[in-house]
């Protein structure tokens, strides 16, 4: 754990570092898709200004490109070397735009099993009001769960600050009170998704600033203010891994993913229809949906394809047809999904707001099927407007990337922004010492 604490630490003092410098990439590492976006930070108060790192810079995007993905499964890297060349090719393009070079990116990804955990903490302040060294000590005093082996932290934030009888405080430093508690949130994935990671972003000679969880992000950009603030949940429908994040009182506080995405309904179409991907994944684009209409009958689909049989390339369906082969998959992505916010109980927030985005939620009727599988209020999001984002990268396909973008300029506190204190480390290990003695002697 304290490699990690030390590790997340030092990205996050790259990132400062690049920002200071102006100009920082953001990798969106998807199934179907690499996405690169160069920002730019521009100091109100010039160059010279220190303290316009994080929330104060103007962000703008310079530079824009994606590529179609190669070697990521089930949002995860599978074949290294063609991601590394998808992501040096995404990333070299987005350059040329920008006309600069990018030393330091920001990346996301998908899938890697993740997991939430909800931690707590309680000291007493040892002055008469809470400084950050007190703020470190209440993170220090939150006991780790057993996260399991070959398992790394992700996310770790604190959700709520309670100071004597008051709660739901976003930042405690400053106020007067005796005895500090916290809640936080602790989002976990397997260990090799993120080595795999690190591993094919330094072949590409970068440095990885920064990384986070696509359903993270993607939530970031497309709940507005008030979802965020009530209670609501994202679900990130990508290419190969649907992920879904619920946020409370502009937190995240609970995460998880479905290893099923757009991937999976166009292999269907390839099977039943018995053409090659690439046609399937134009006719889904072109044709595809999810609710059967009296006029789907009539209306005829040409398949086409090279394989030399006359007969085989001007085959005919209907487009009910293509829909009784789409809509079985796409109700299980929803089951998957309800199952999951069953289990995180959201049903009991106030809100009950759920925003549909990424690539595969673009397909037509989507938003009624979902508000009658997962029987709640459902809407299809799209990401904020961050300046100088081209029109092409404004749909719901690019919520993780721009997510990134304001992941970039607005980070929220995490447990490694923080300077632990070392008797505190020590301390924990000797009380975890004594449990374990106490537990199995």
């Amino acid at each position: 754990m304290t490699d990690l604490y030390e590790f997340q630490r030092a990205m996050r003092n790259m990132r400062k570092a690049a920002m200071q410098r102006g100009v920082i990439a953001l990798l969106d590492i998807g199934t179907s898709k690499i996405a690169c976006l160069v920002l730019r930070f521009d100091s109100p108060n010039g160059p010279e200004d220190e303290g316009s790192l994080a929330g104060h810079a103007a962000v703008r995007v310079i530079g824009a490109a994606t590529t179609r993905s190669r070697g990521v499964r089930f949002g995860e890297i599978d074949a290294m070397a063609e991601t590394e060349r998808a992501i040096r090719t995404a990333v070299q393009a987005a350059q040329k735009m920008a006309n600069t070079r990018v030393d330091h990116v920001i990346a996301c990804f998908a899938g890697a099993e993740p997991r939430s955990y909800g931690l707590a903490g309680e000291i007493e302040v040892q002055g008469d009001q809470v400084t950050e060294c007190d703020v470190s000590r209440v993170l220090a005093a939150c006991d780790m769960p057993p996260i399991g082996a070959g398992r790394e932290v992700l996310h770790a934030q604190p959700v709520n600050f309670a100071l004597d009888h008051r709660s739901g405080l976003g930042d405690p430093r400053g106020h007067a009170g005796q005895r500090l508690a916290v809640d936080m949130h602790l989002l976990t994935v397997e260990e090799t998704a993120i080595q795999n990671l690190i591993y094919c972003i330094r072949r590409c000679d970068l440095e990885l600033a920064g990384i986070a969880s696509s359903a993270y992000v993607s939530g970031i950009s497309s709940l507005v203010e008030d979802e965020q603030e009530l209670g609501s949940a994202c679900v990130d429908m990508g290419g190969g891994a649907t992920g879904v994040s619920i946020f409370m009182k502009k937190h995240m506080i609970y995460a998880d993913a479905v290893r099923l995405g757009g991937d999976h309904v166009t292999r269907d179409i390839a099977a039943g229809l018995q053409v090659p991907m690439s046609v399937a994944e134009r006719i889904k684009t072109f044709h595809g949906g999810v609710v059967a209409t009296g006029m789907d009958d009539r209306e005829m689909i040409e398949l086409g394809g090279n394989s030399g049989d006359w007969e085989k390339d001007r085959r005919q369906i209907s487009r009910a047809e293509l829909i009784g082969i789409m809509r079985p998959r796409v109700e299980e992505i929803l089951e998957d999904v309800r199952a999951i916010l069953d289990g995180a109980g959201f049903e009991h927030l106030p809100s009950k707001q759920i925003v549909l985005t990424g690539g595969a939620s673009q397909i037509p009727g989507l938003d009624g099927l979902a508000a009658r599988i997962l029987g709640q209020n459902v809407r299809l999001g799209r990401p904020m407007r961050v300046q100088g984002l081209p029109q092409a990268a404004t749909g719901s396909g690019f919520s993780s990337v721009v997510g990134l973008a304001l992941f970039a300029a607005h980070p929220q506190d995490e447990w490694w922004d923080f300077e632990m204190p070392p008797e505190t480390m020590g301390g924990r290990s000797l009380r975890r010492a004594i449990r374990w003695f106490r537990d199995n002697w």
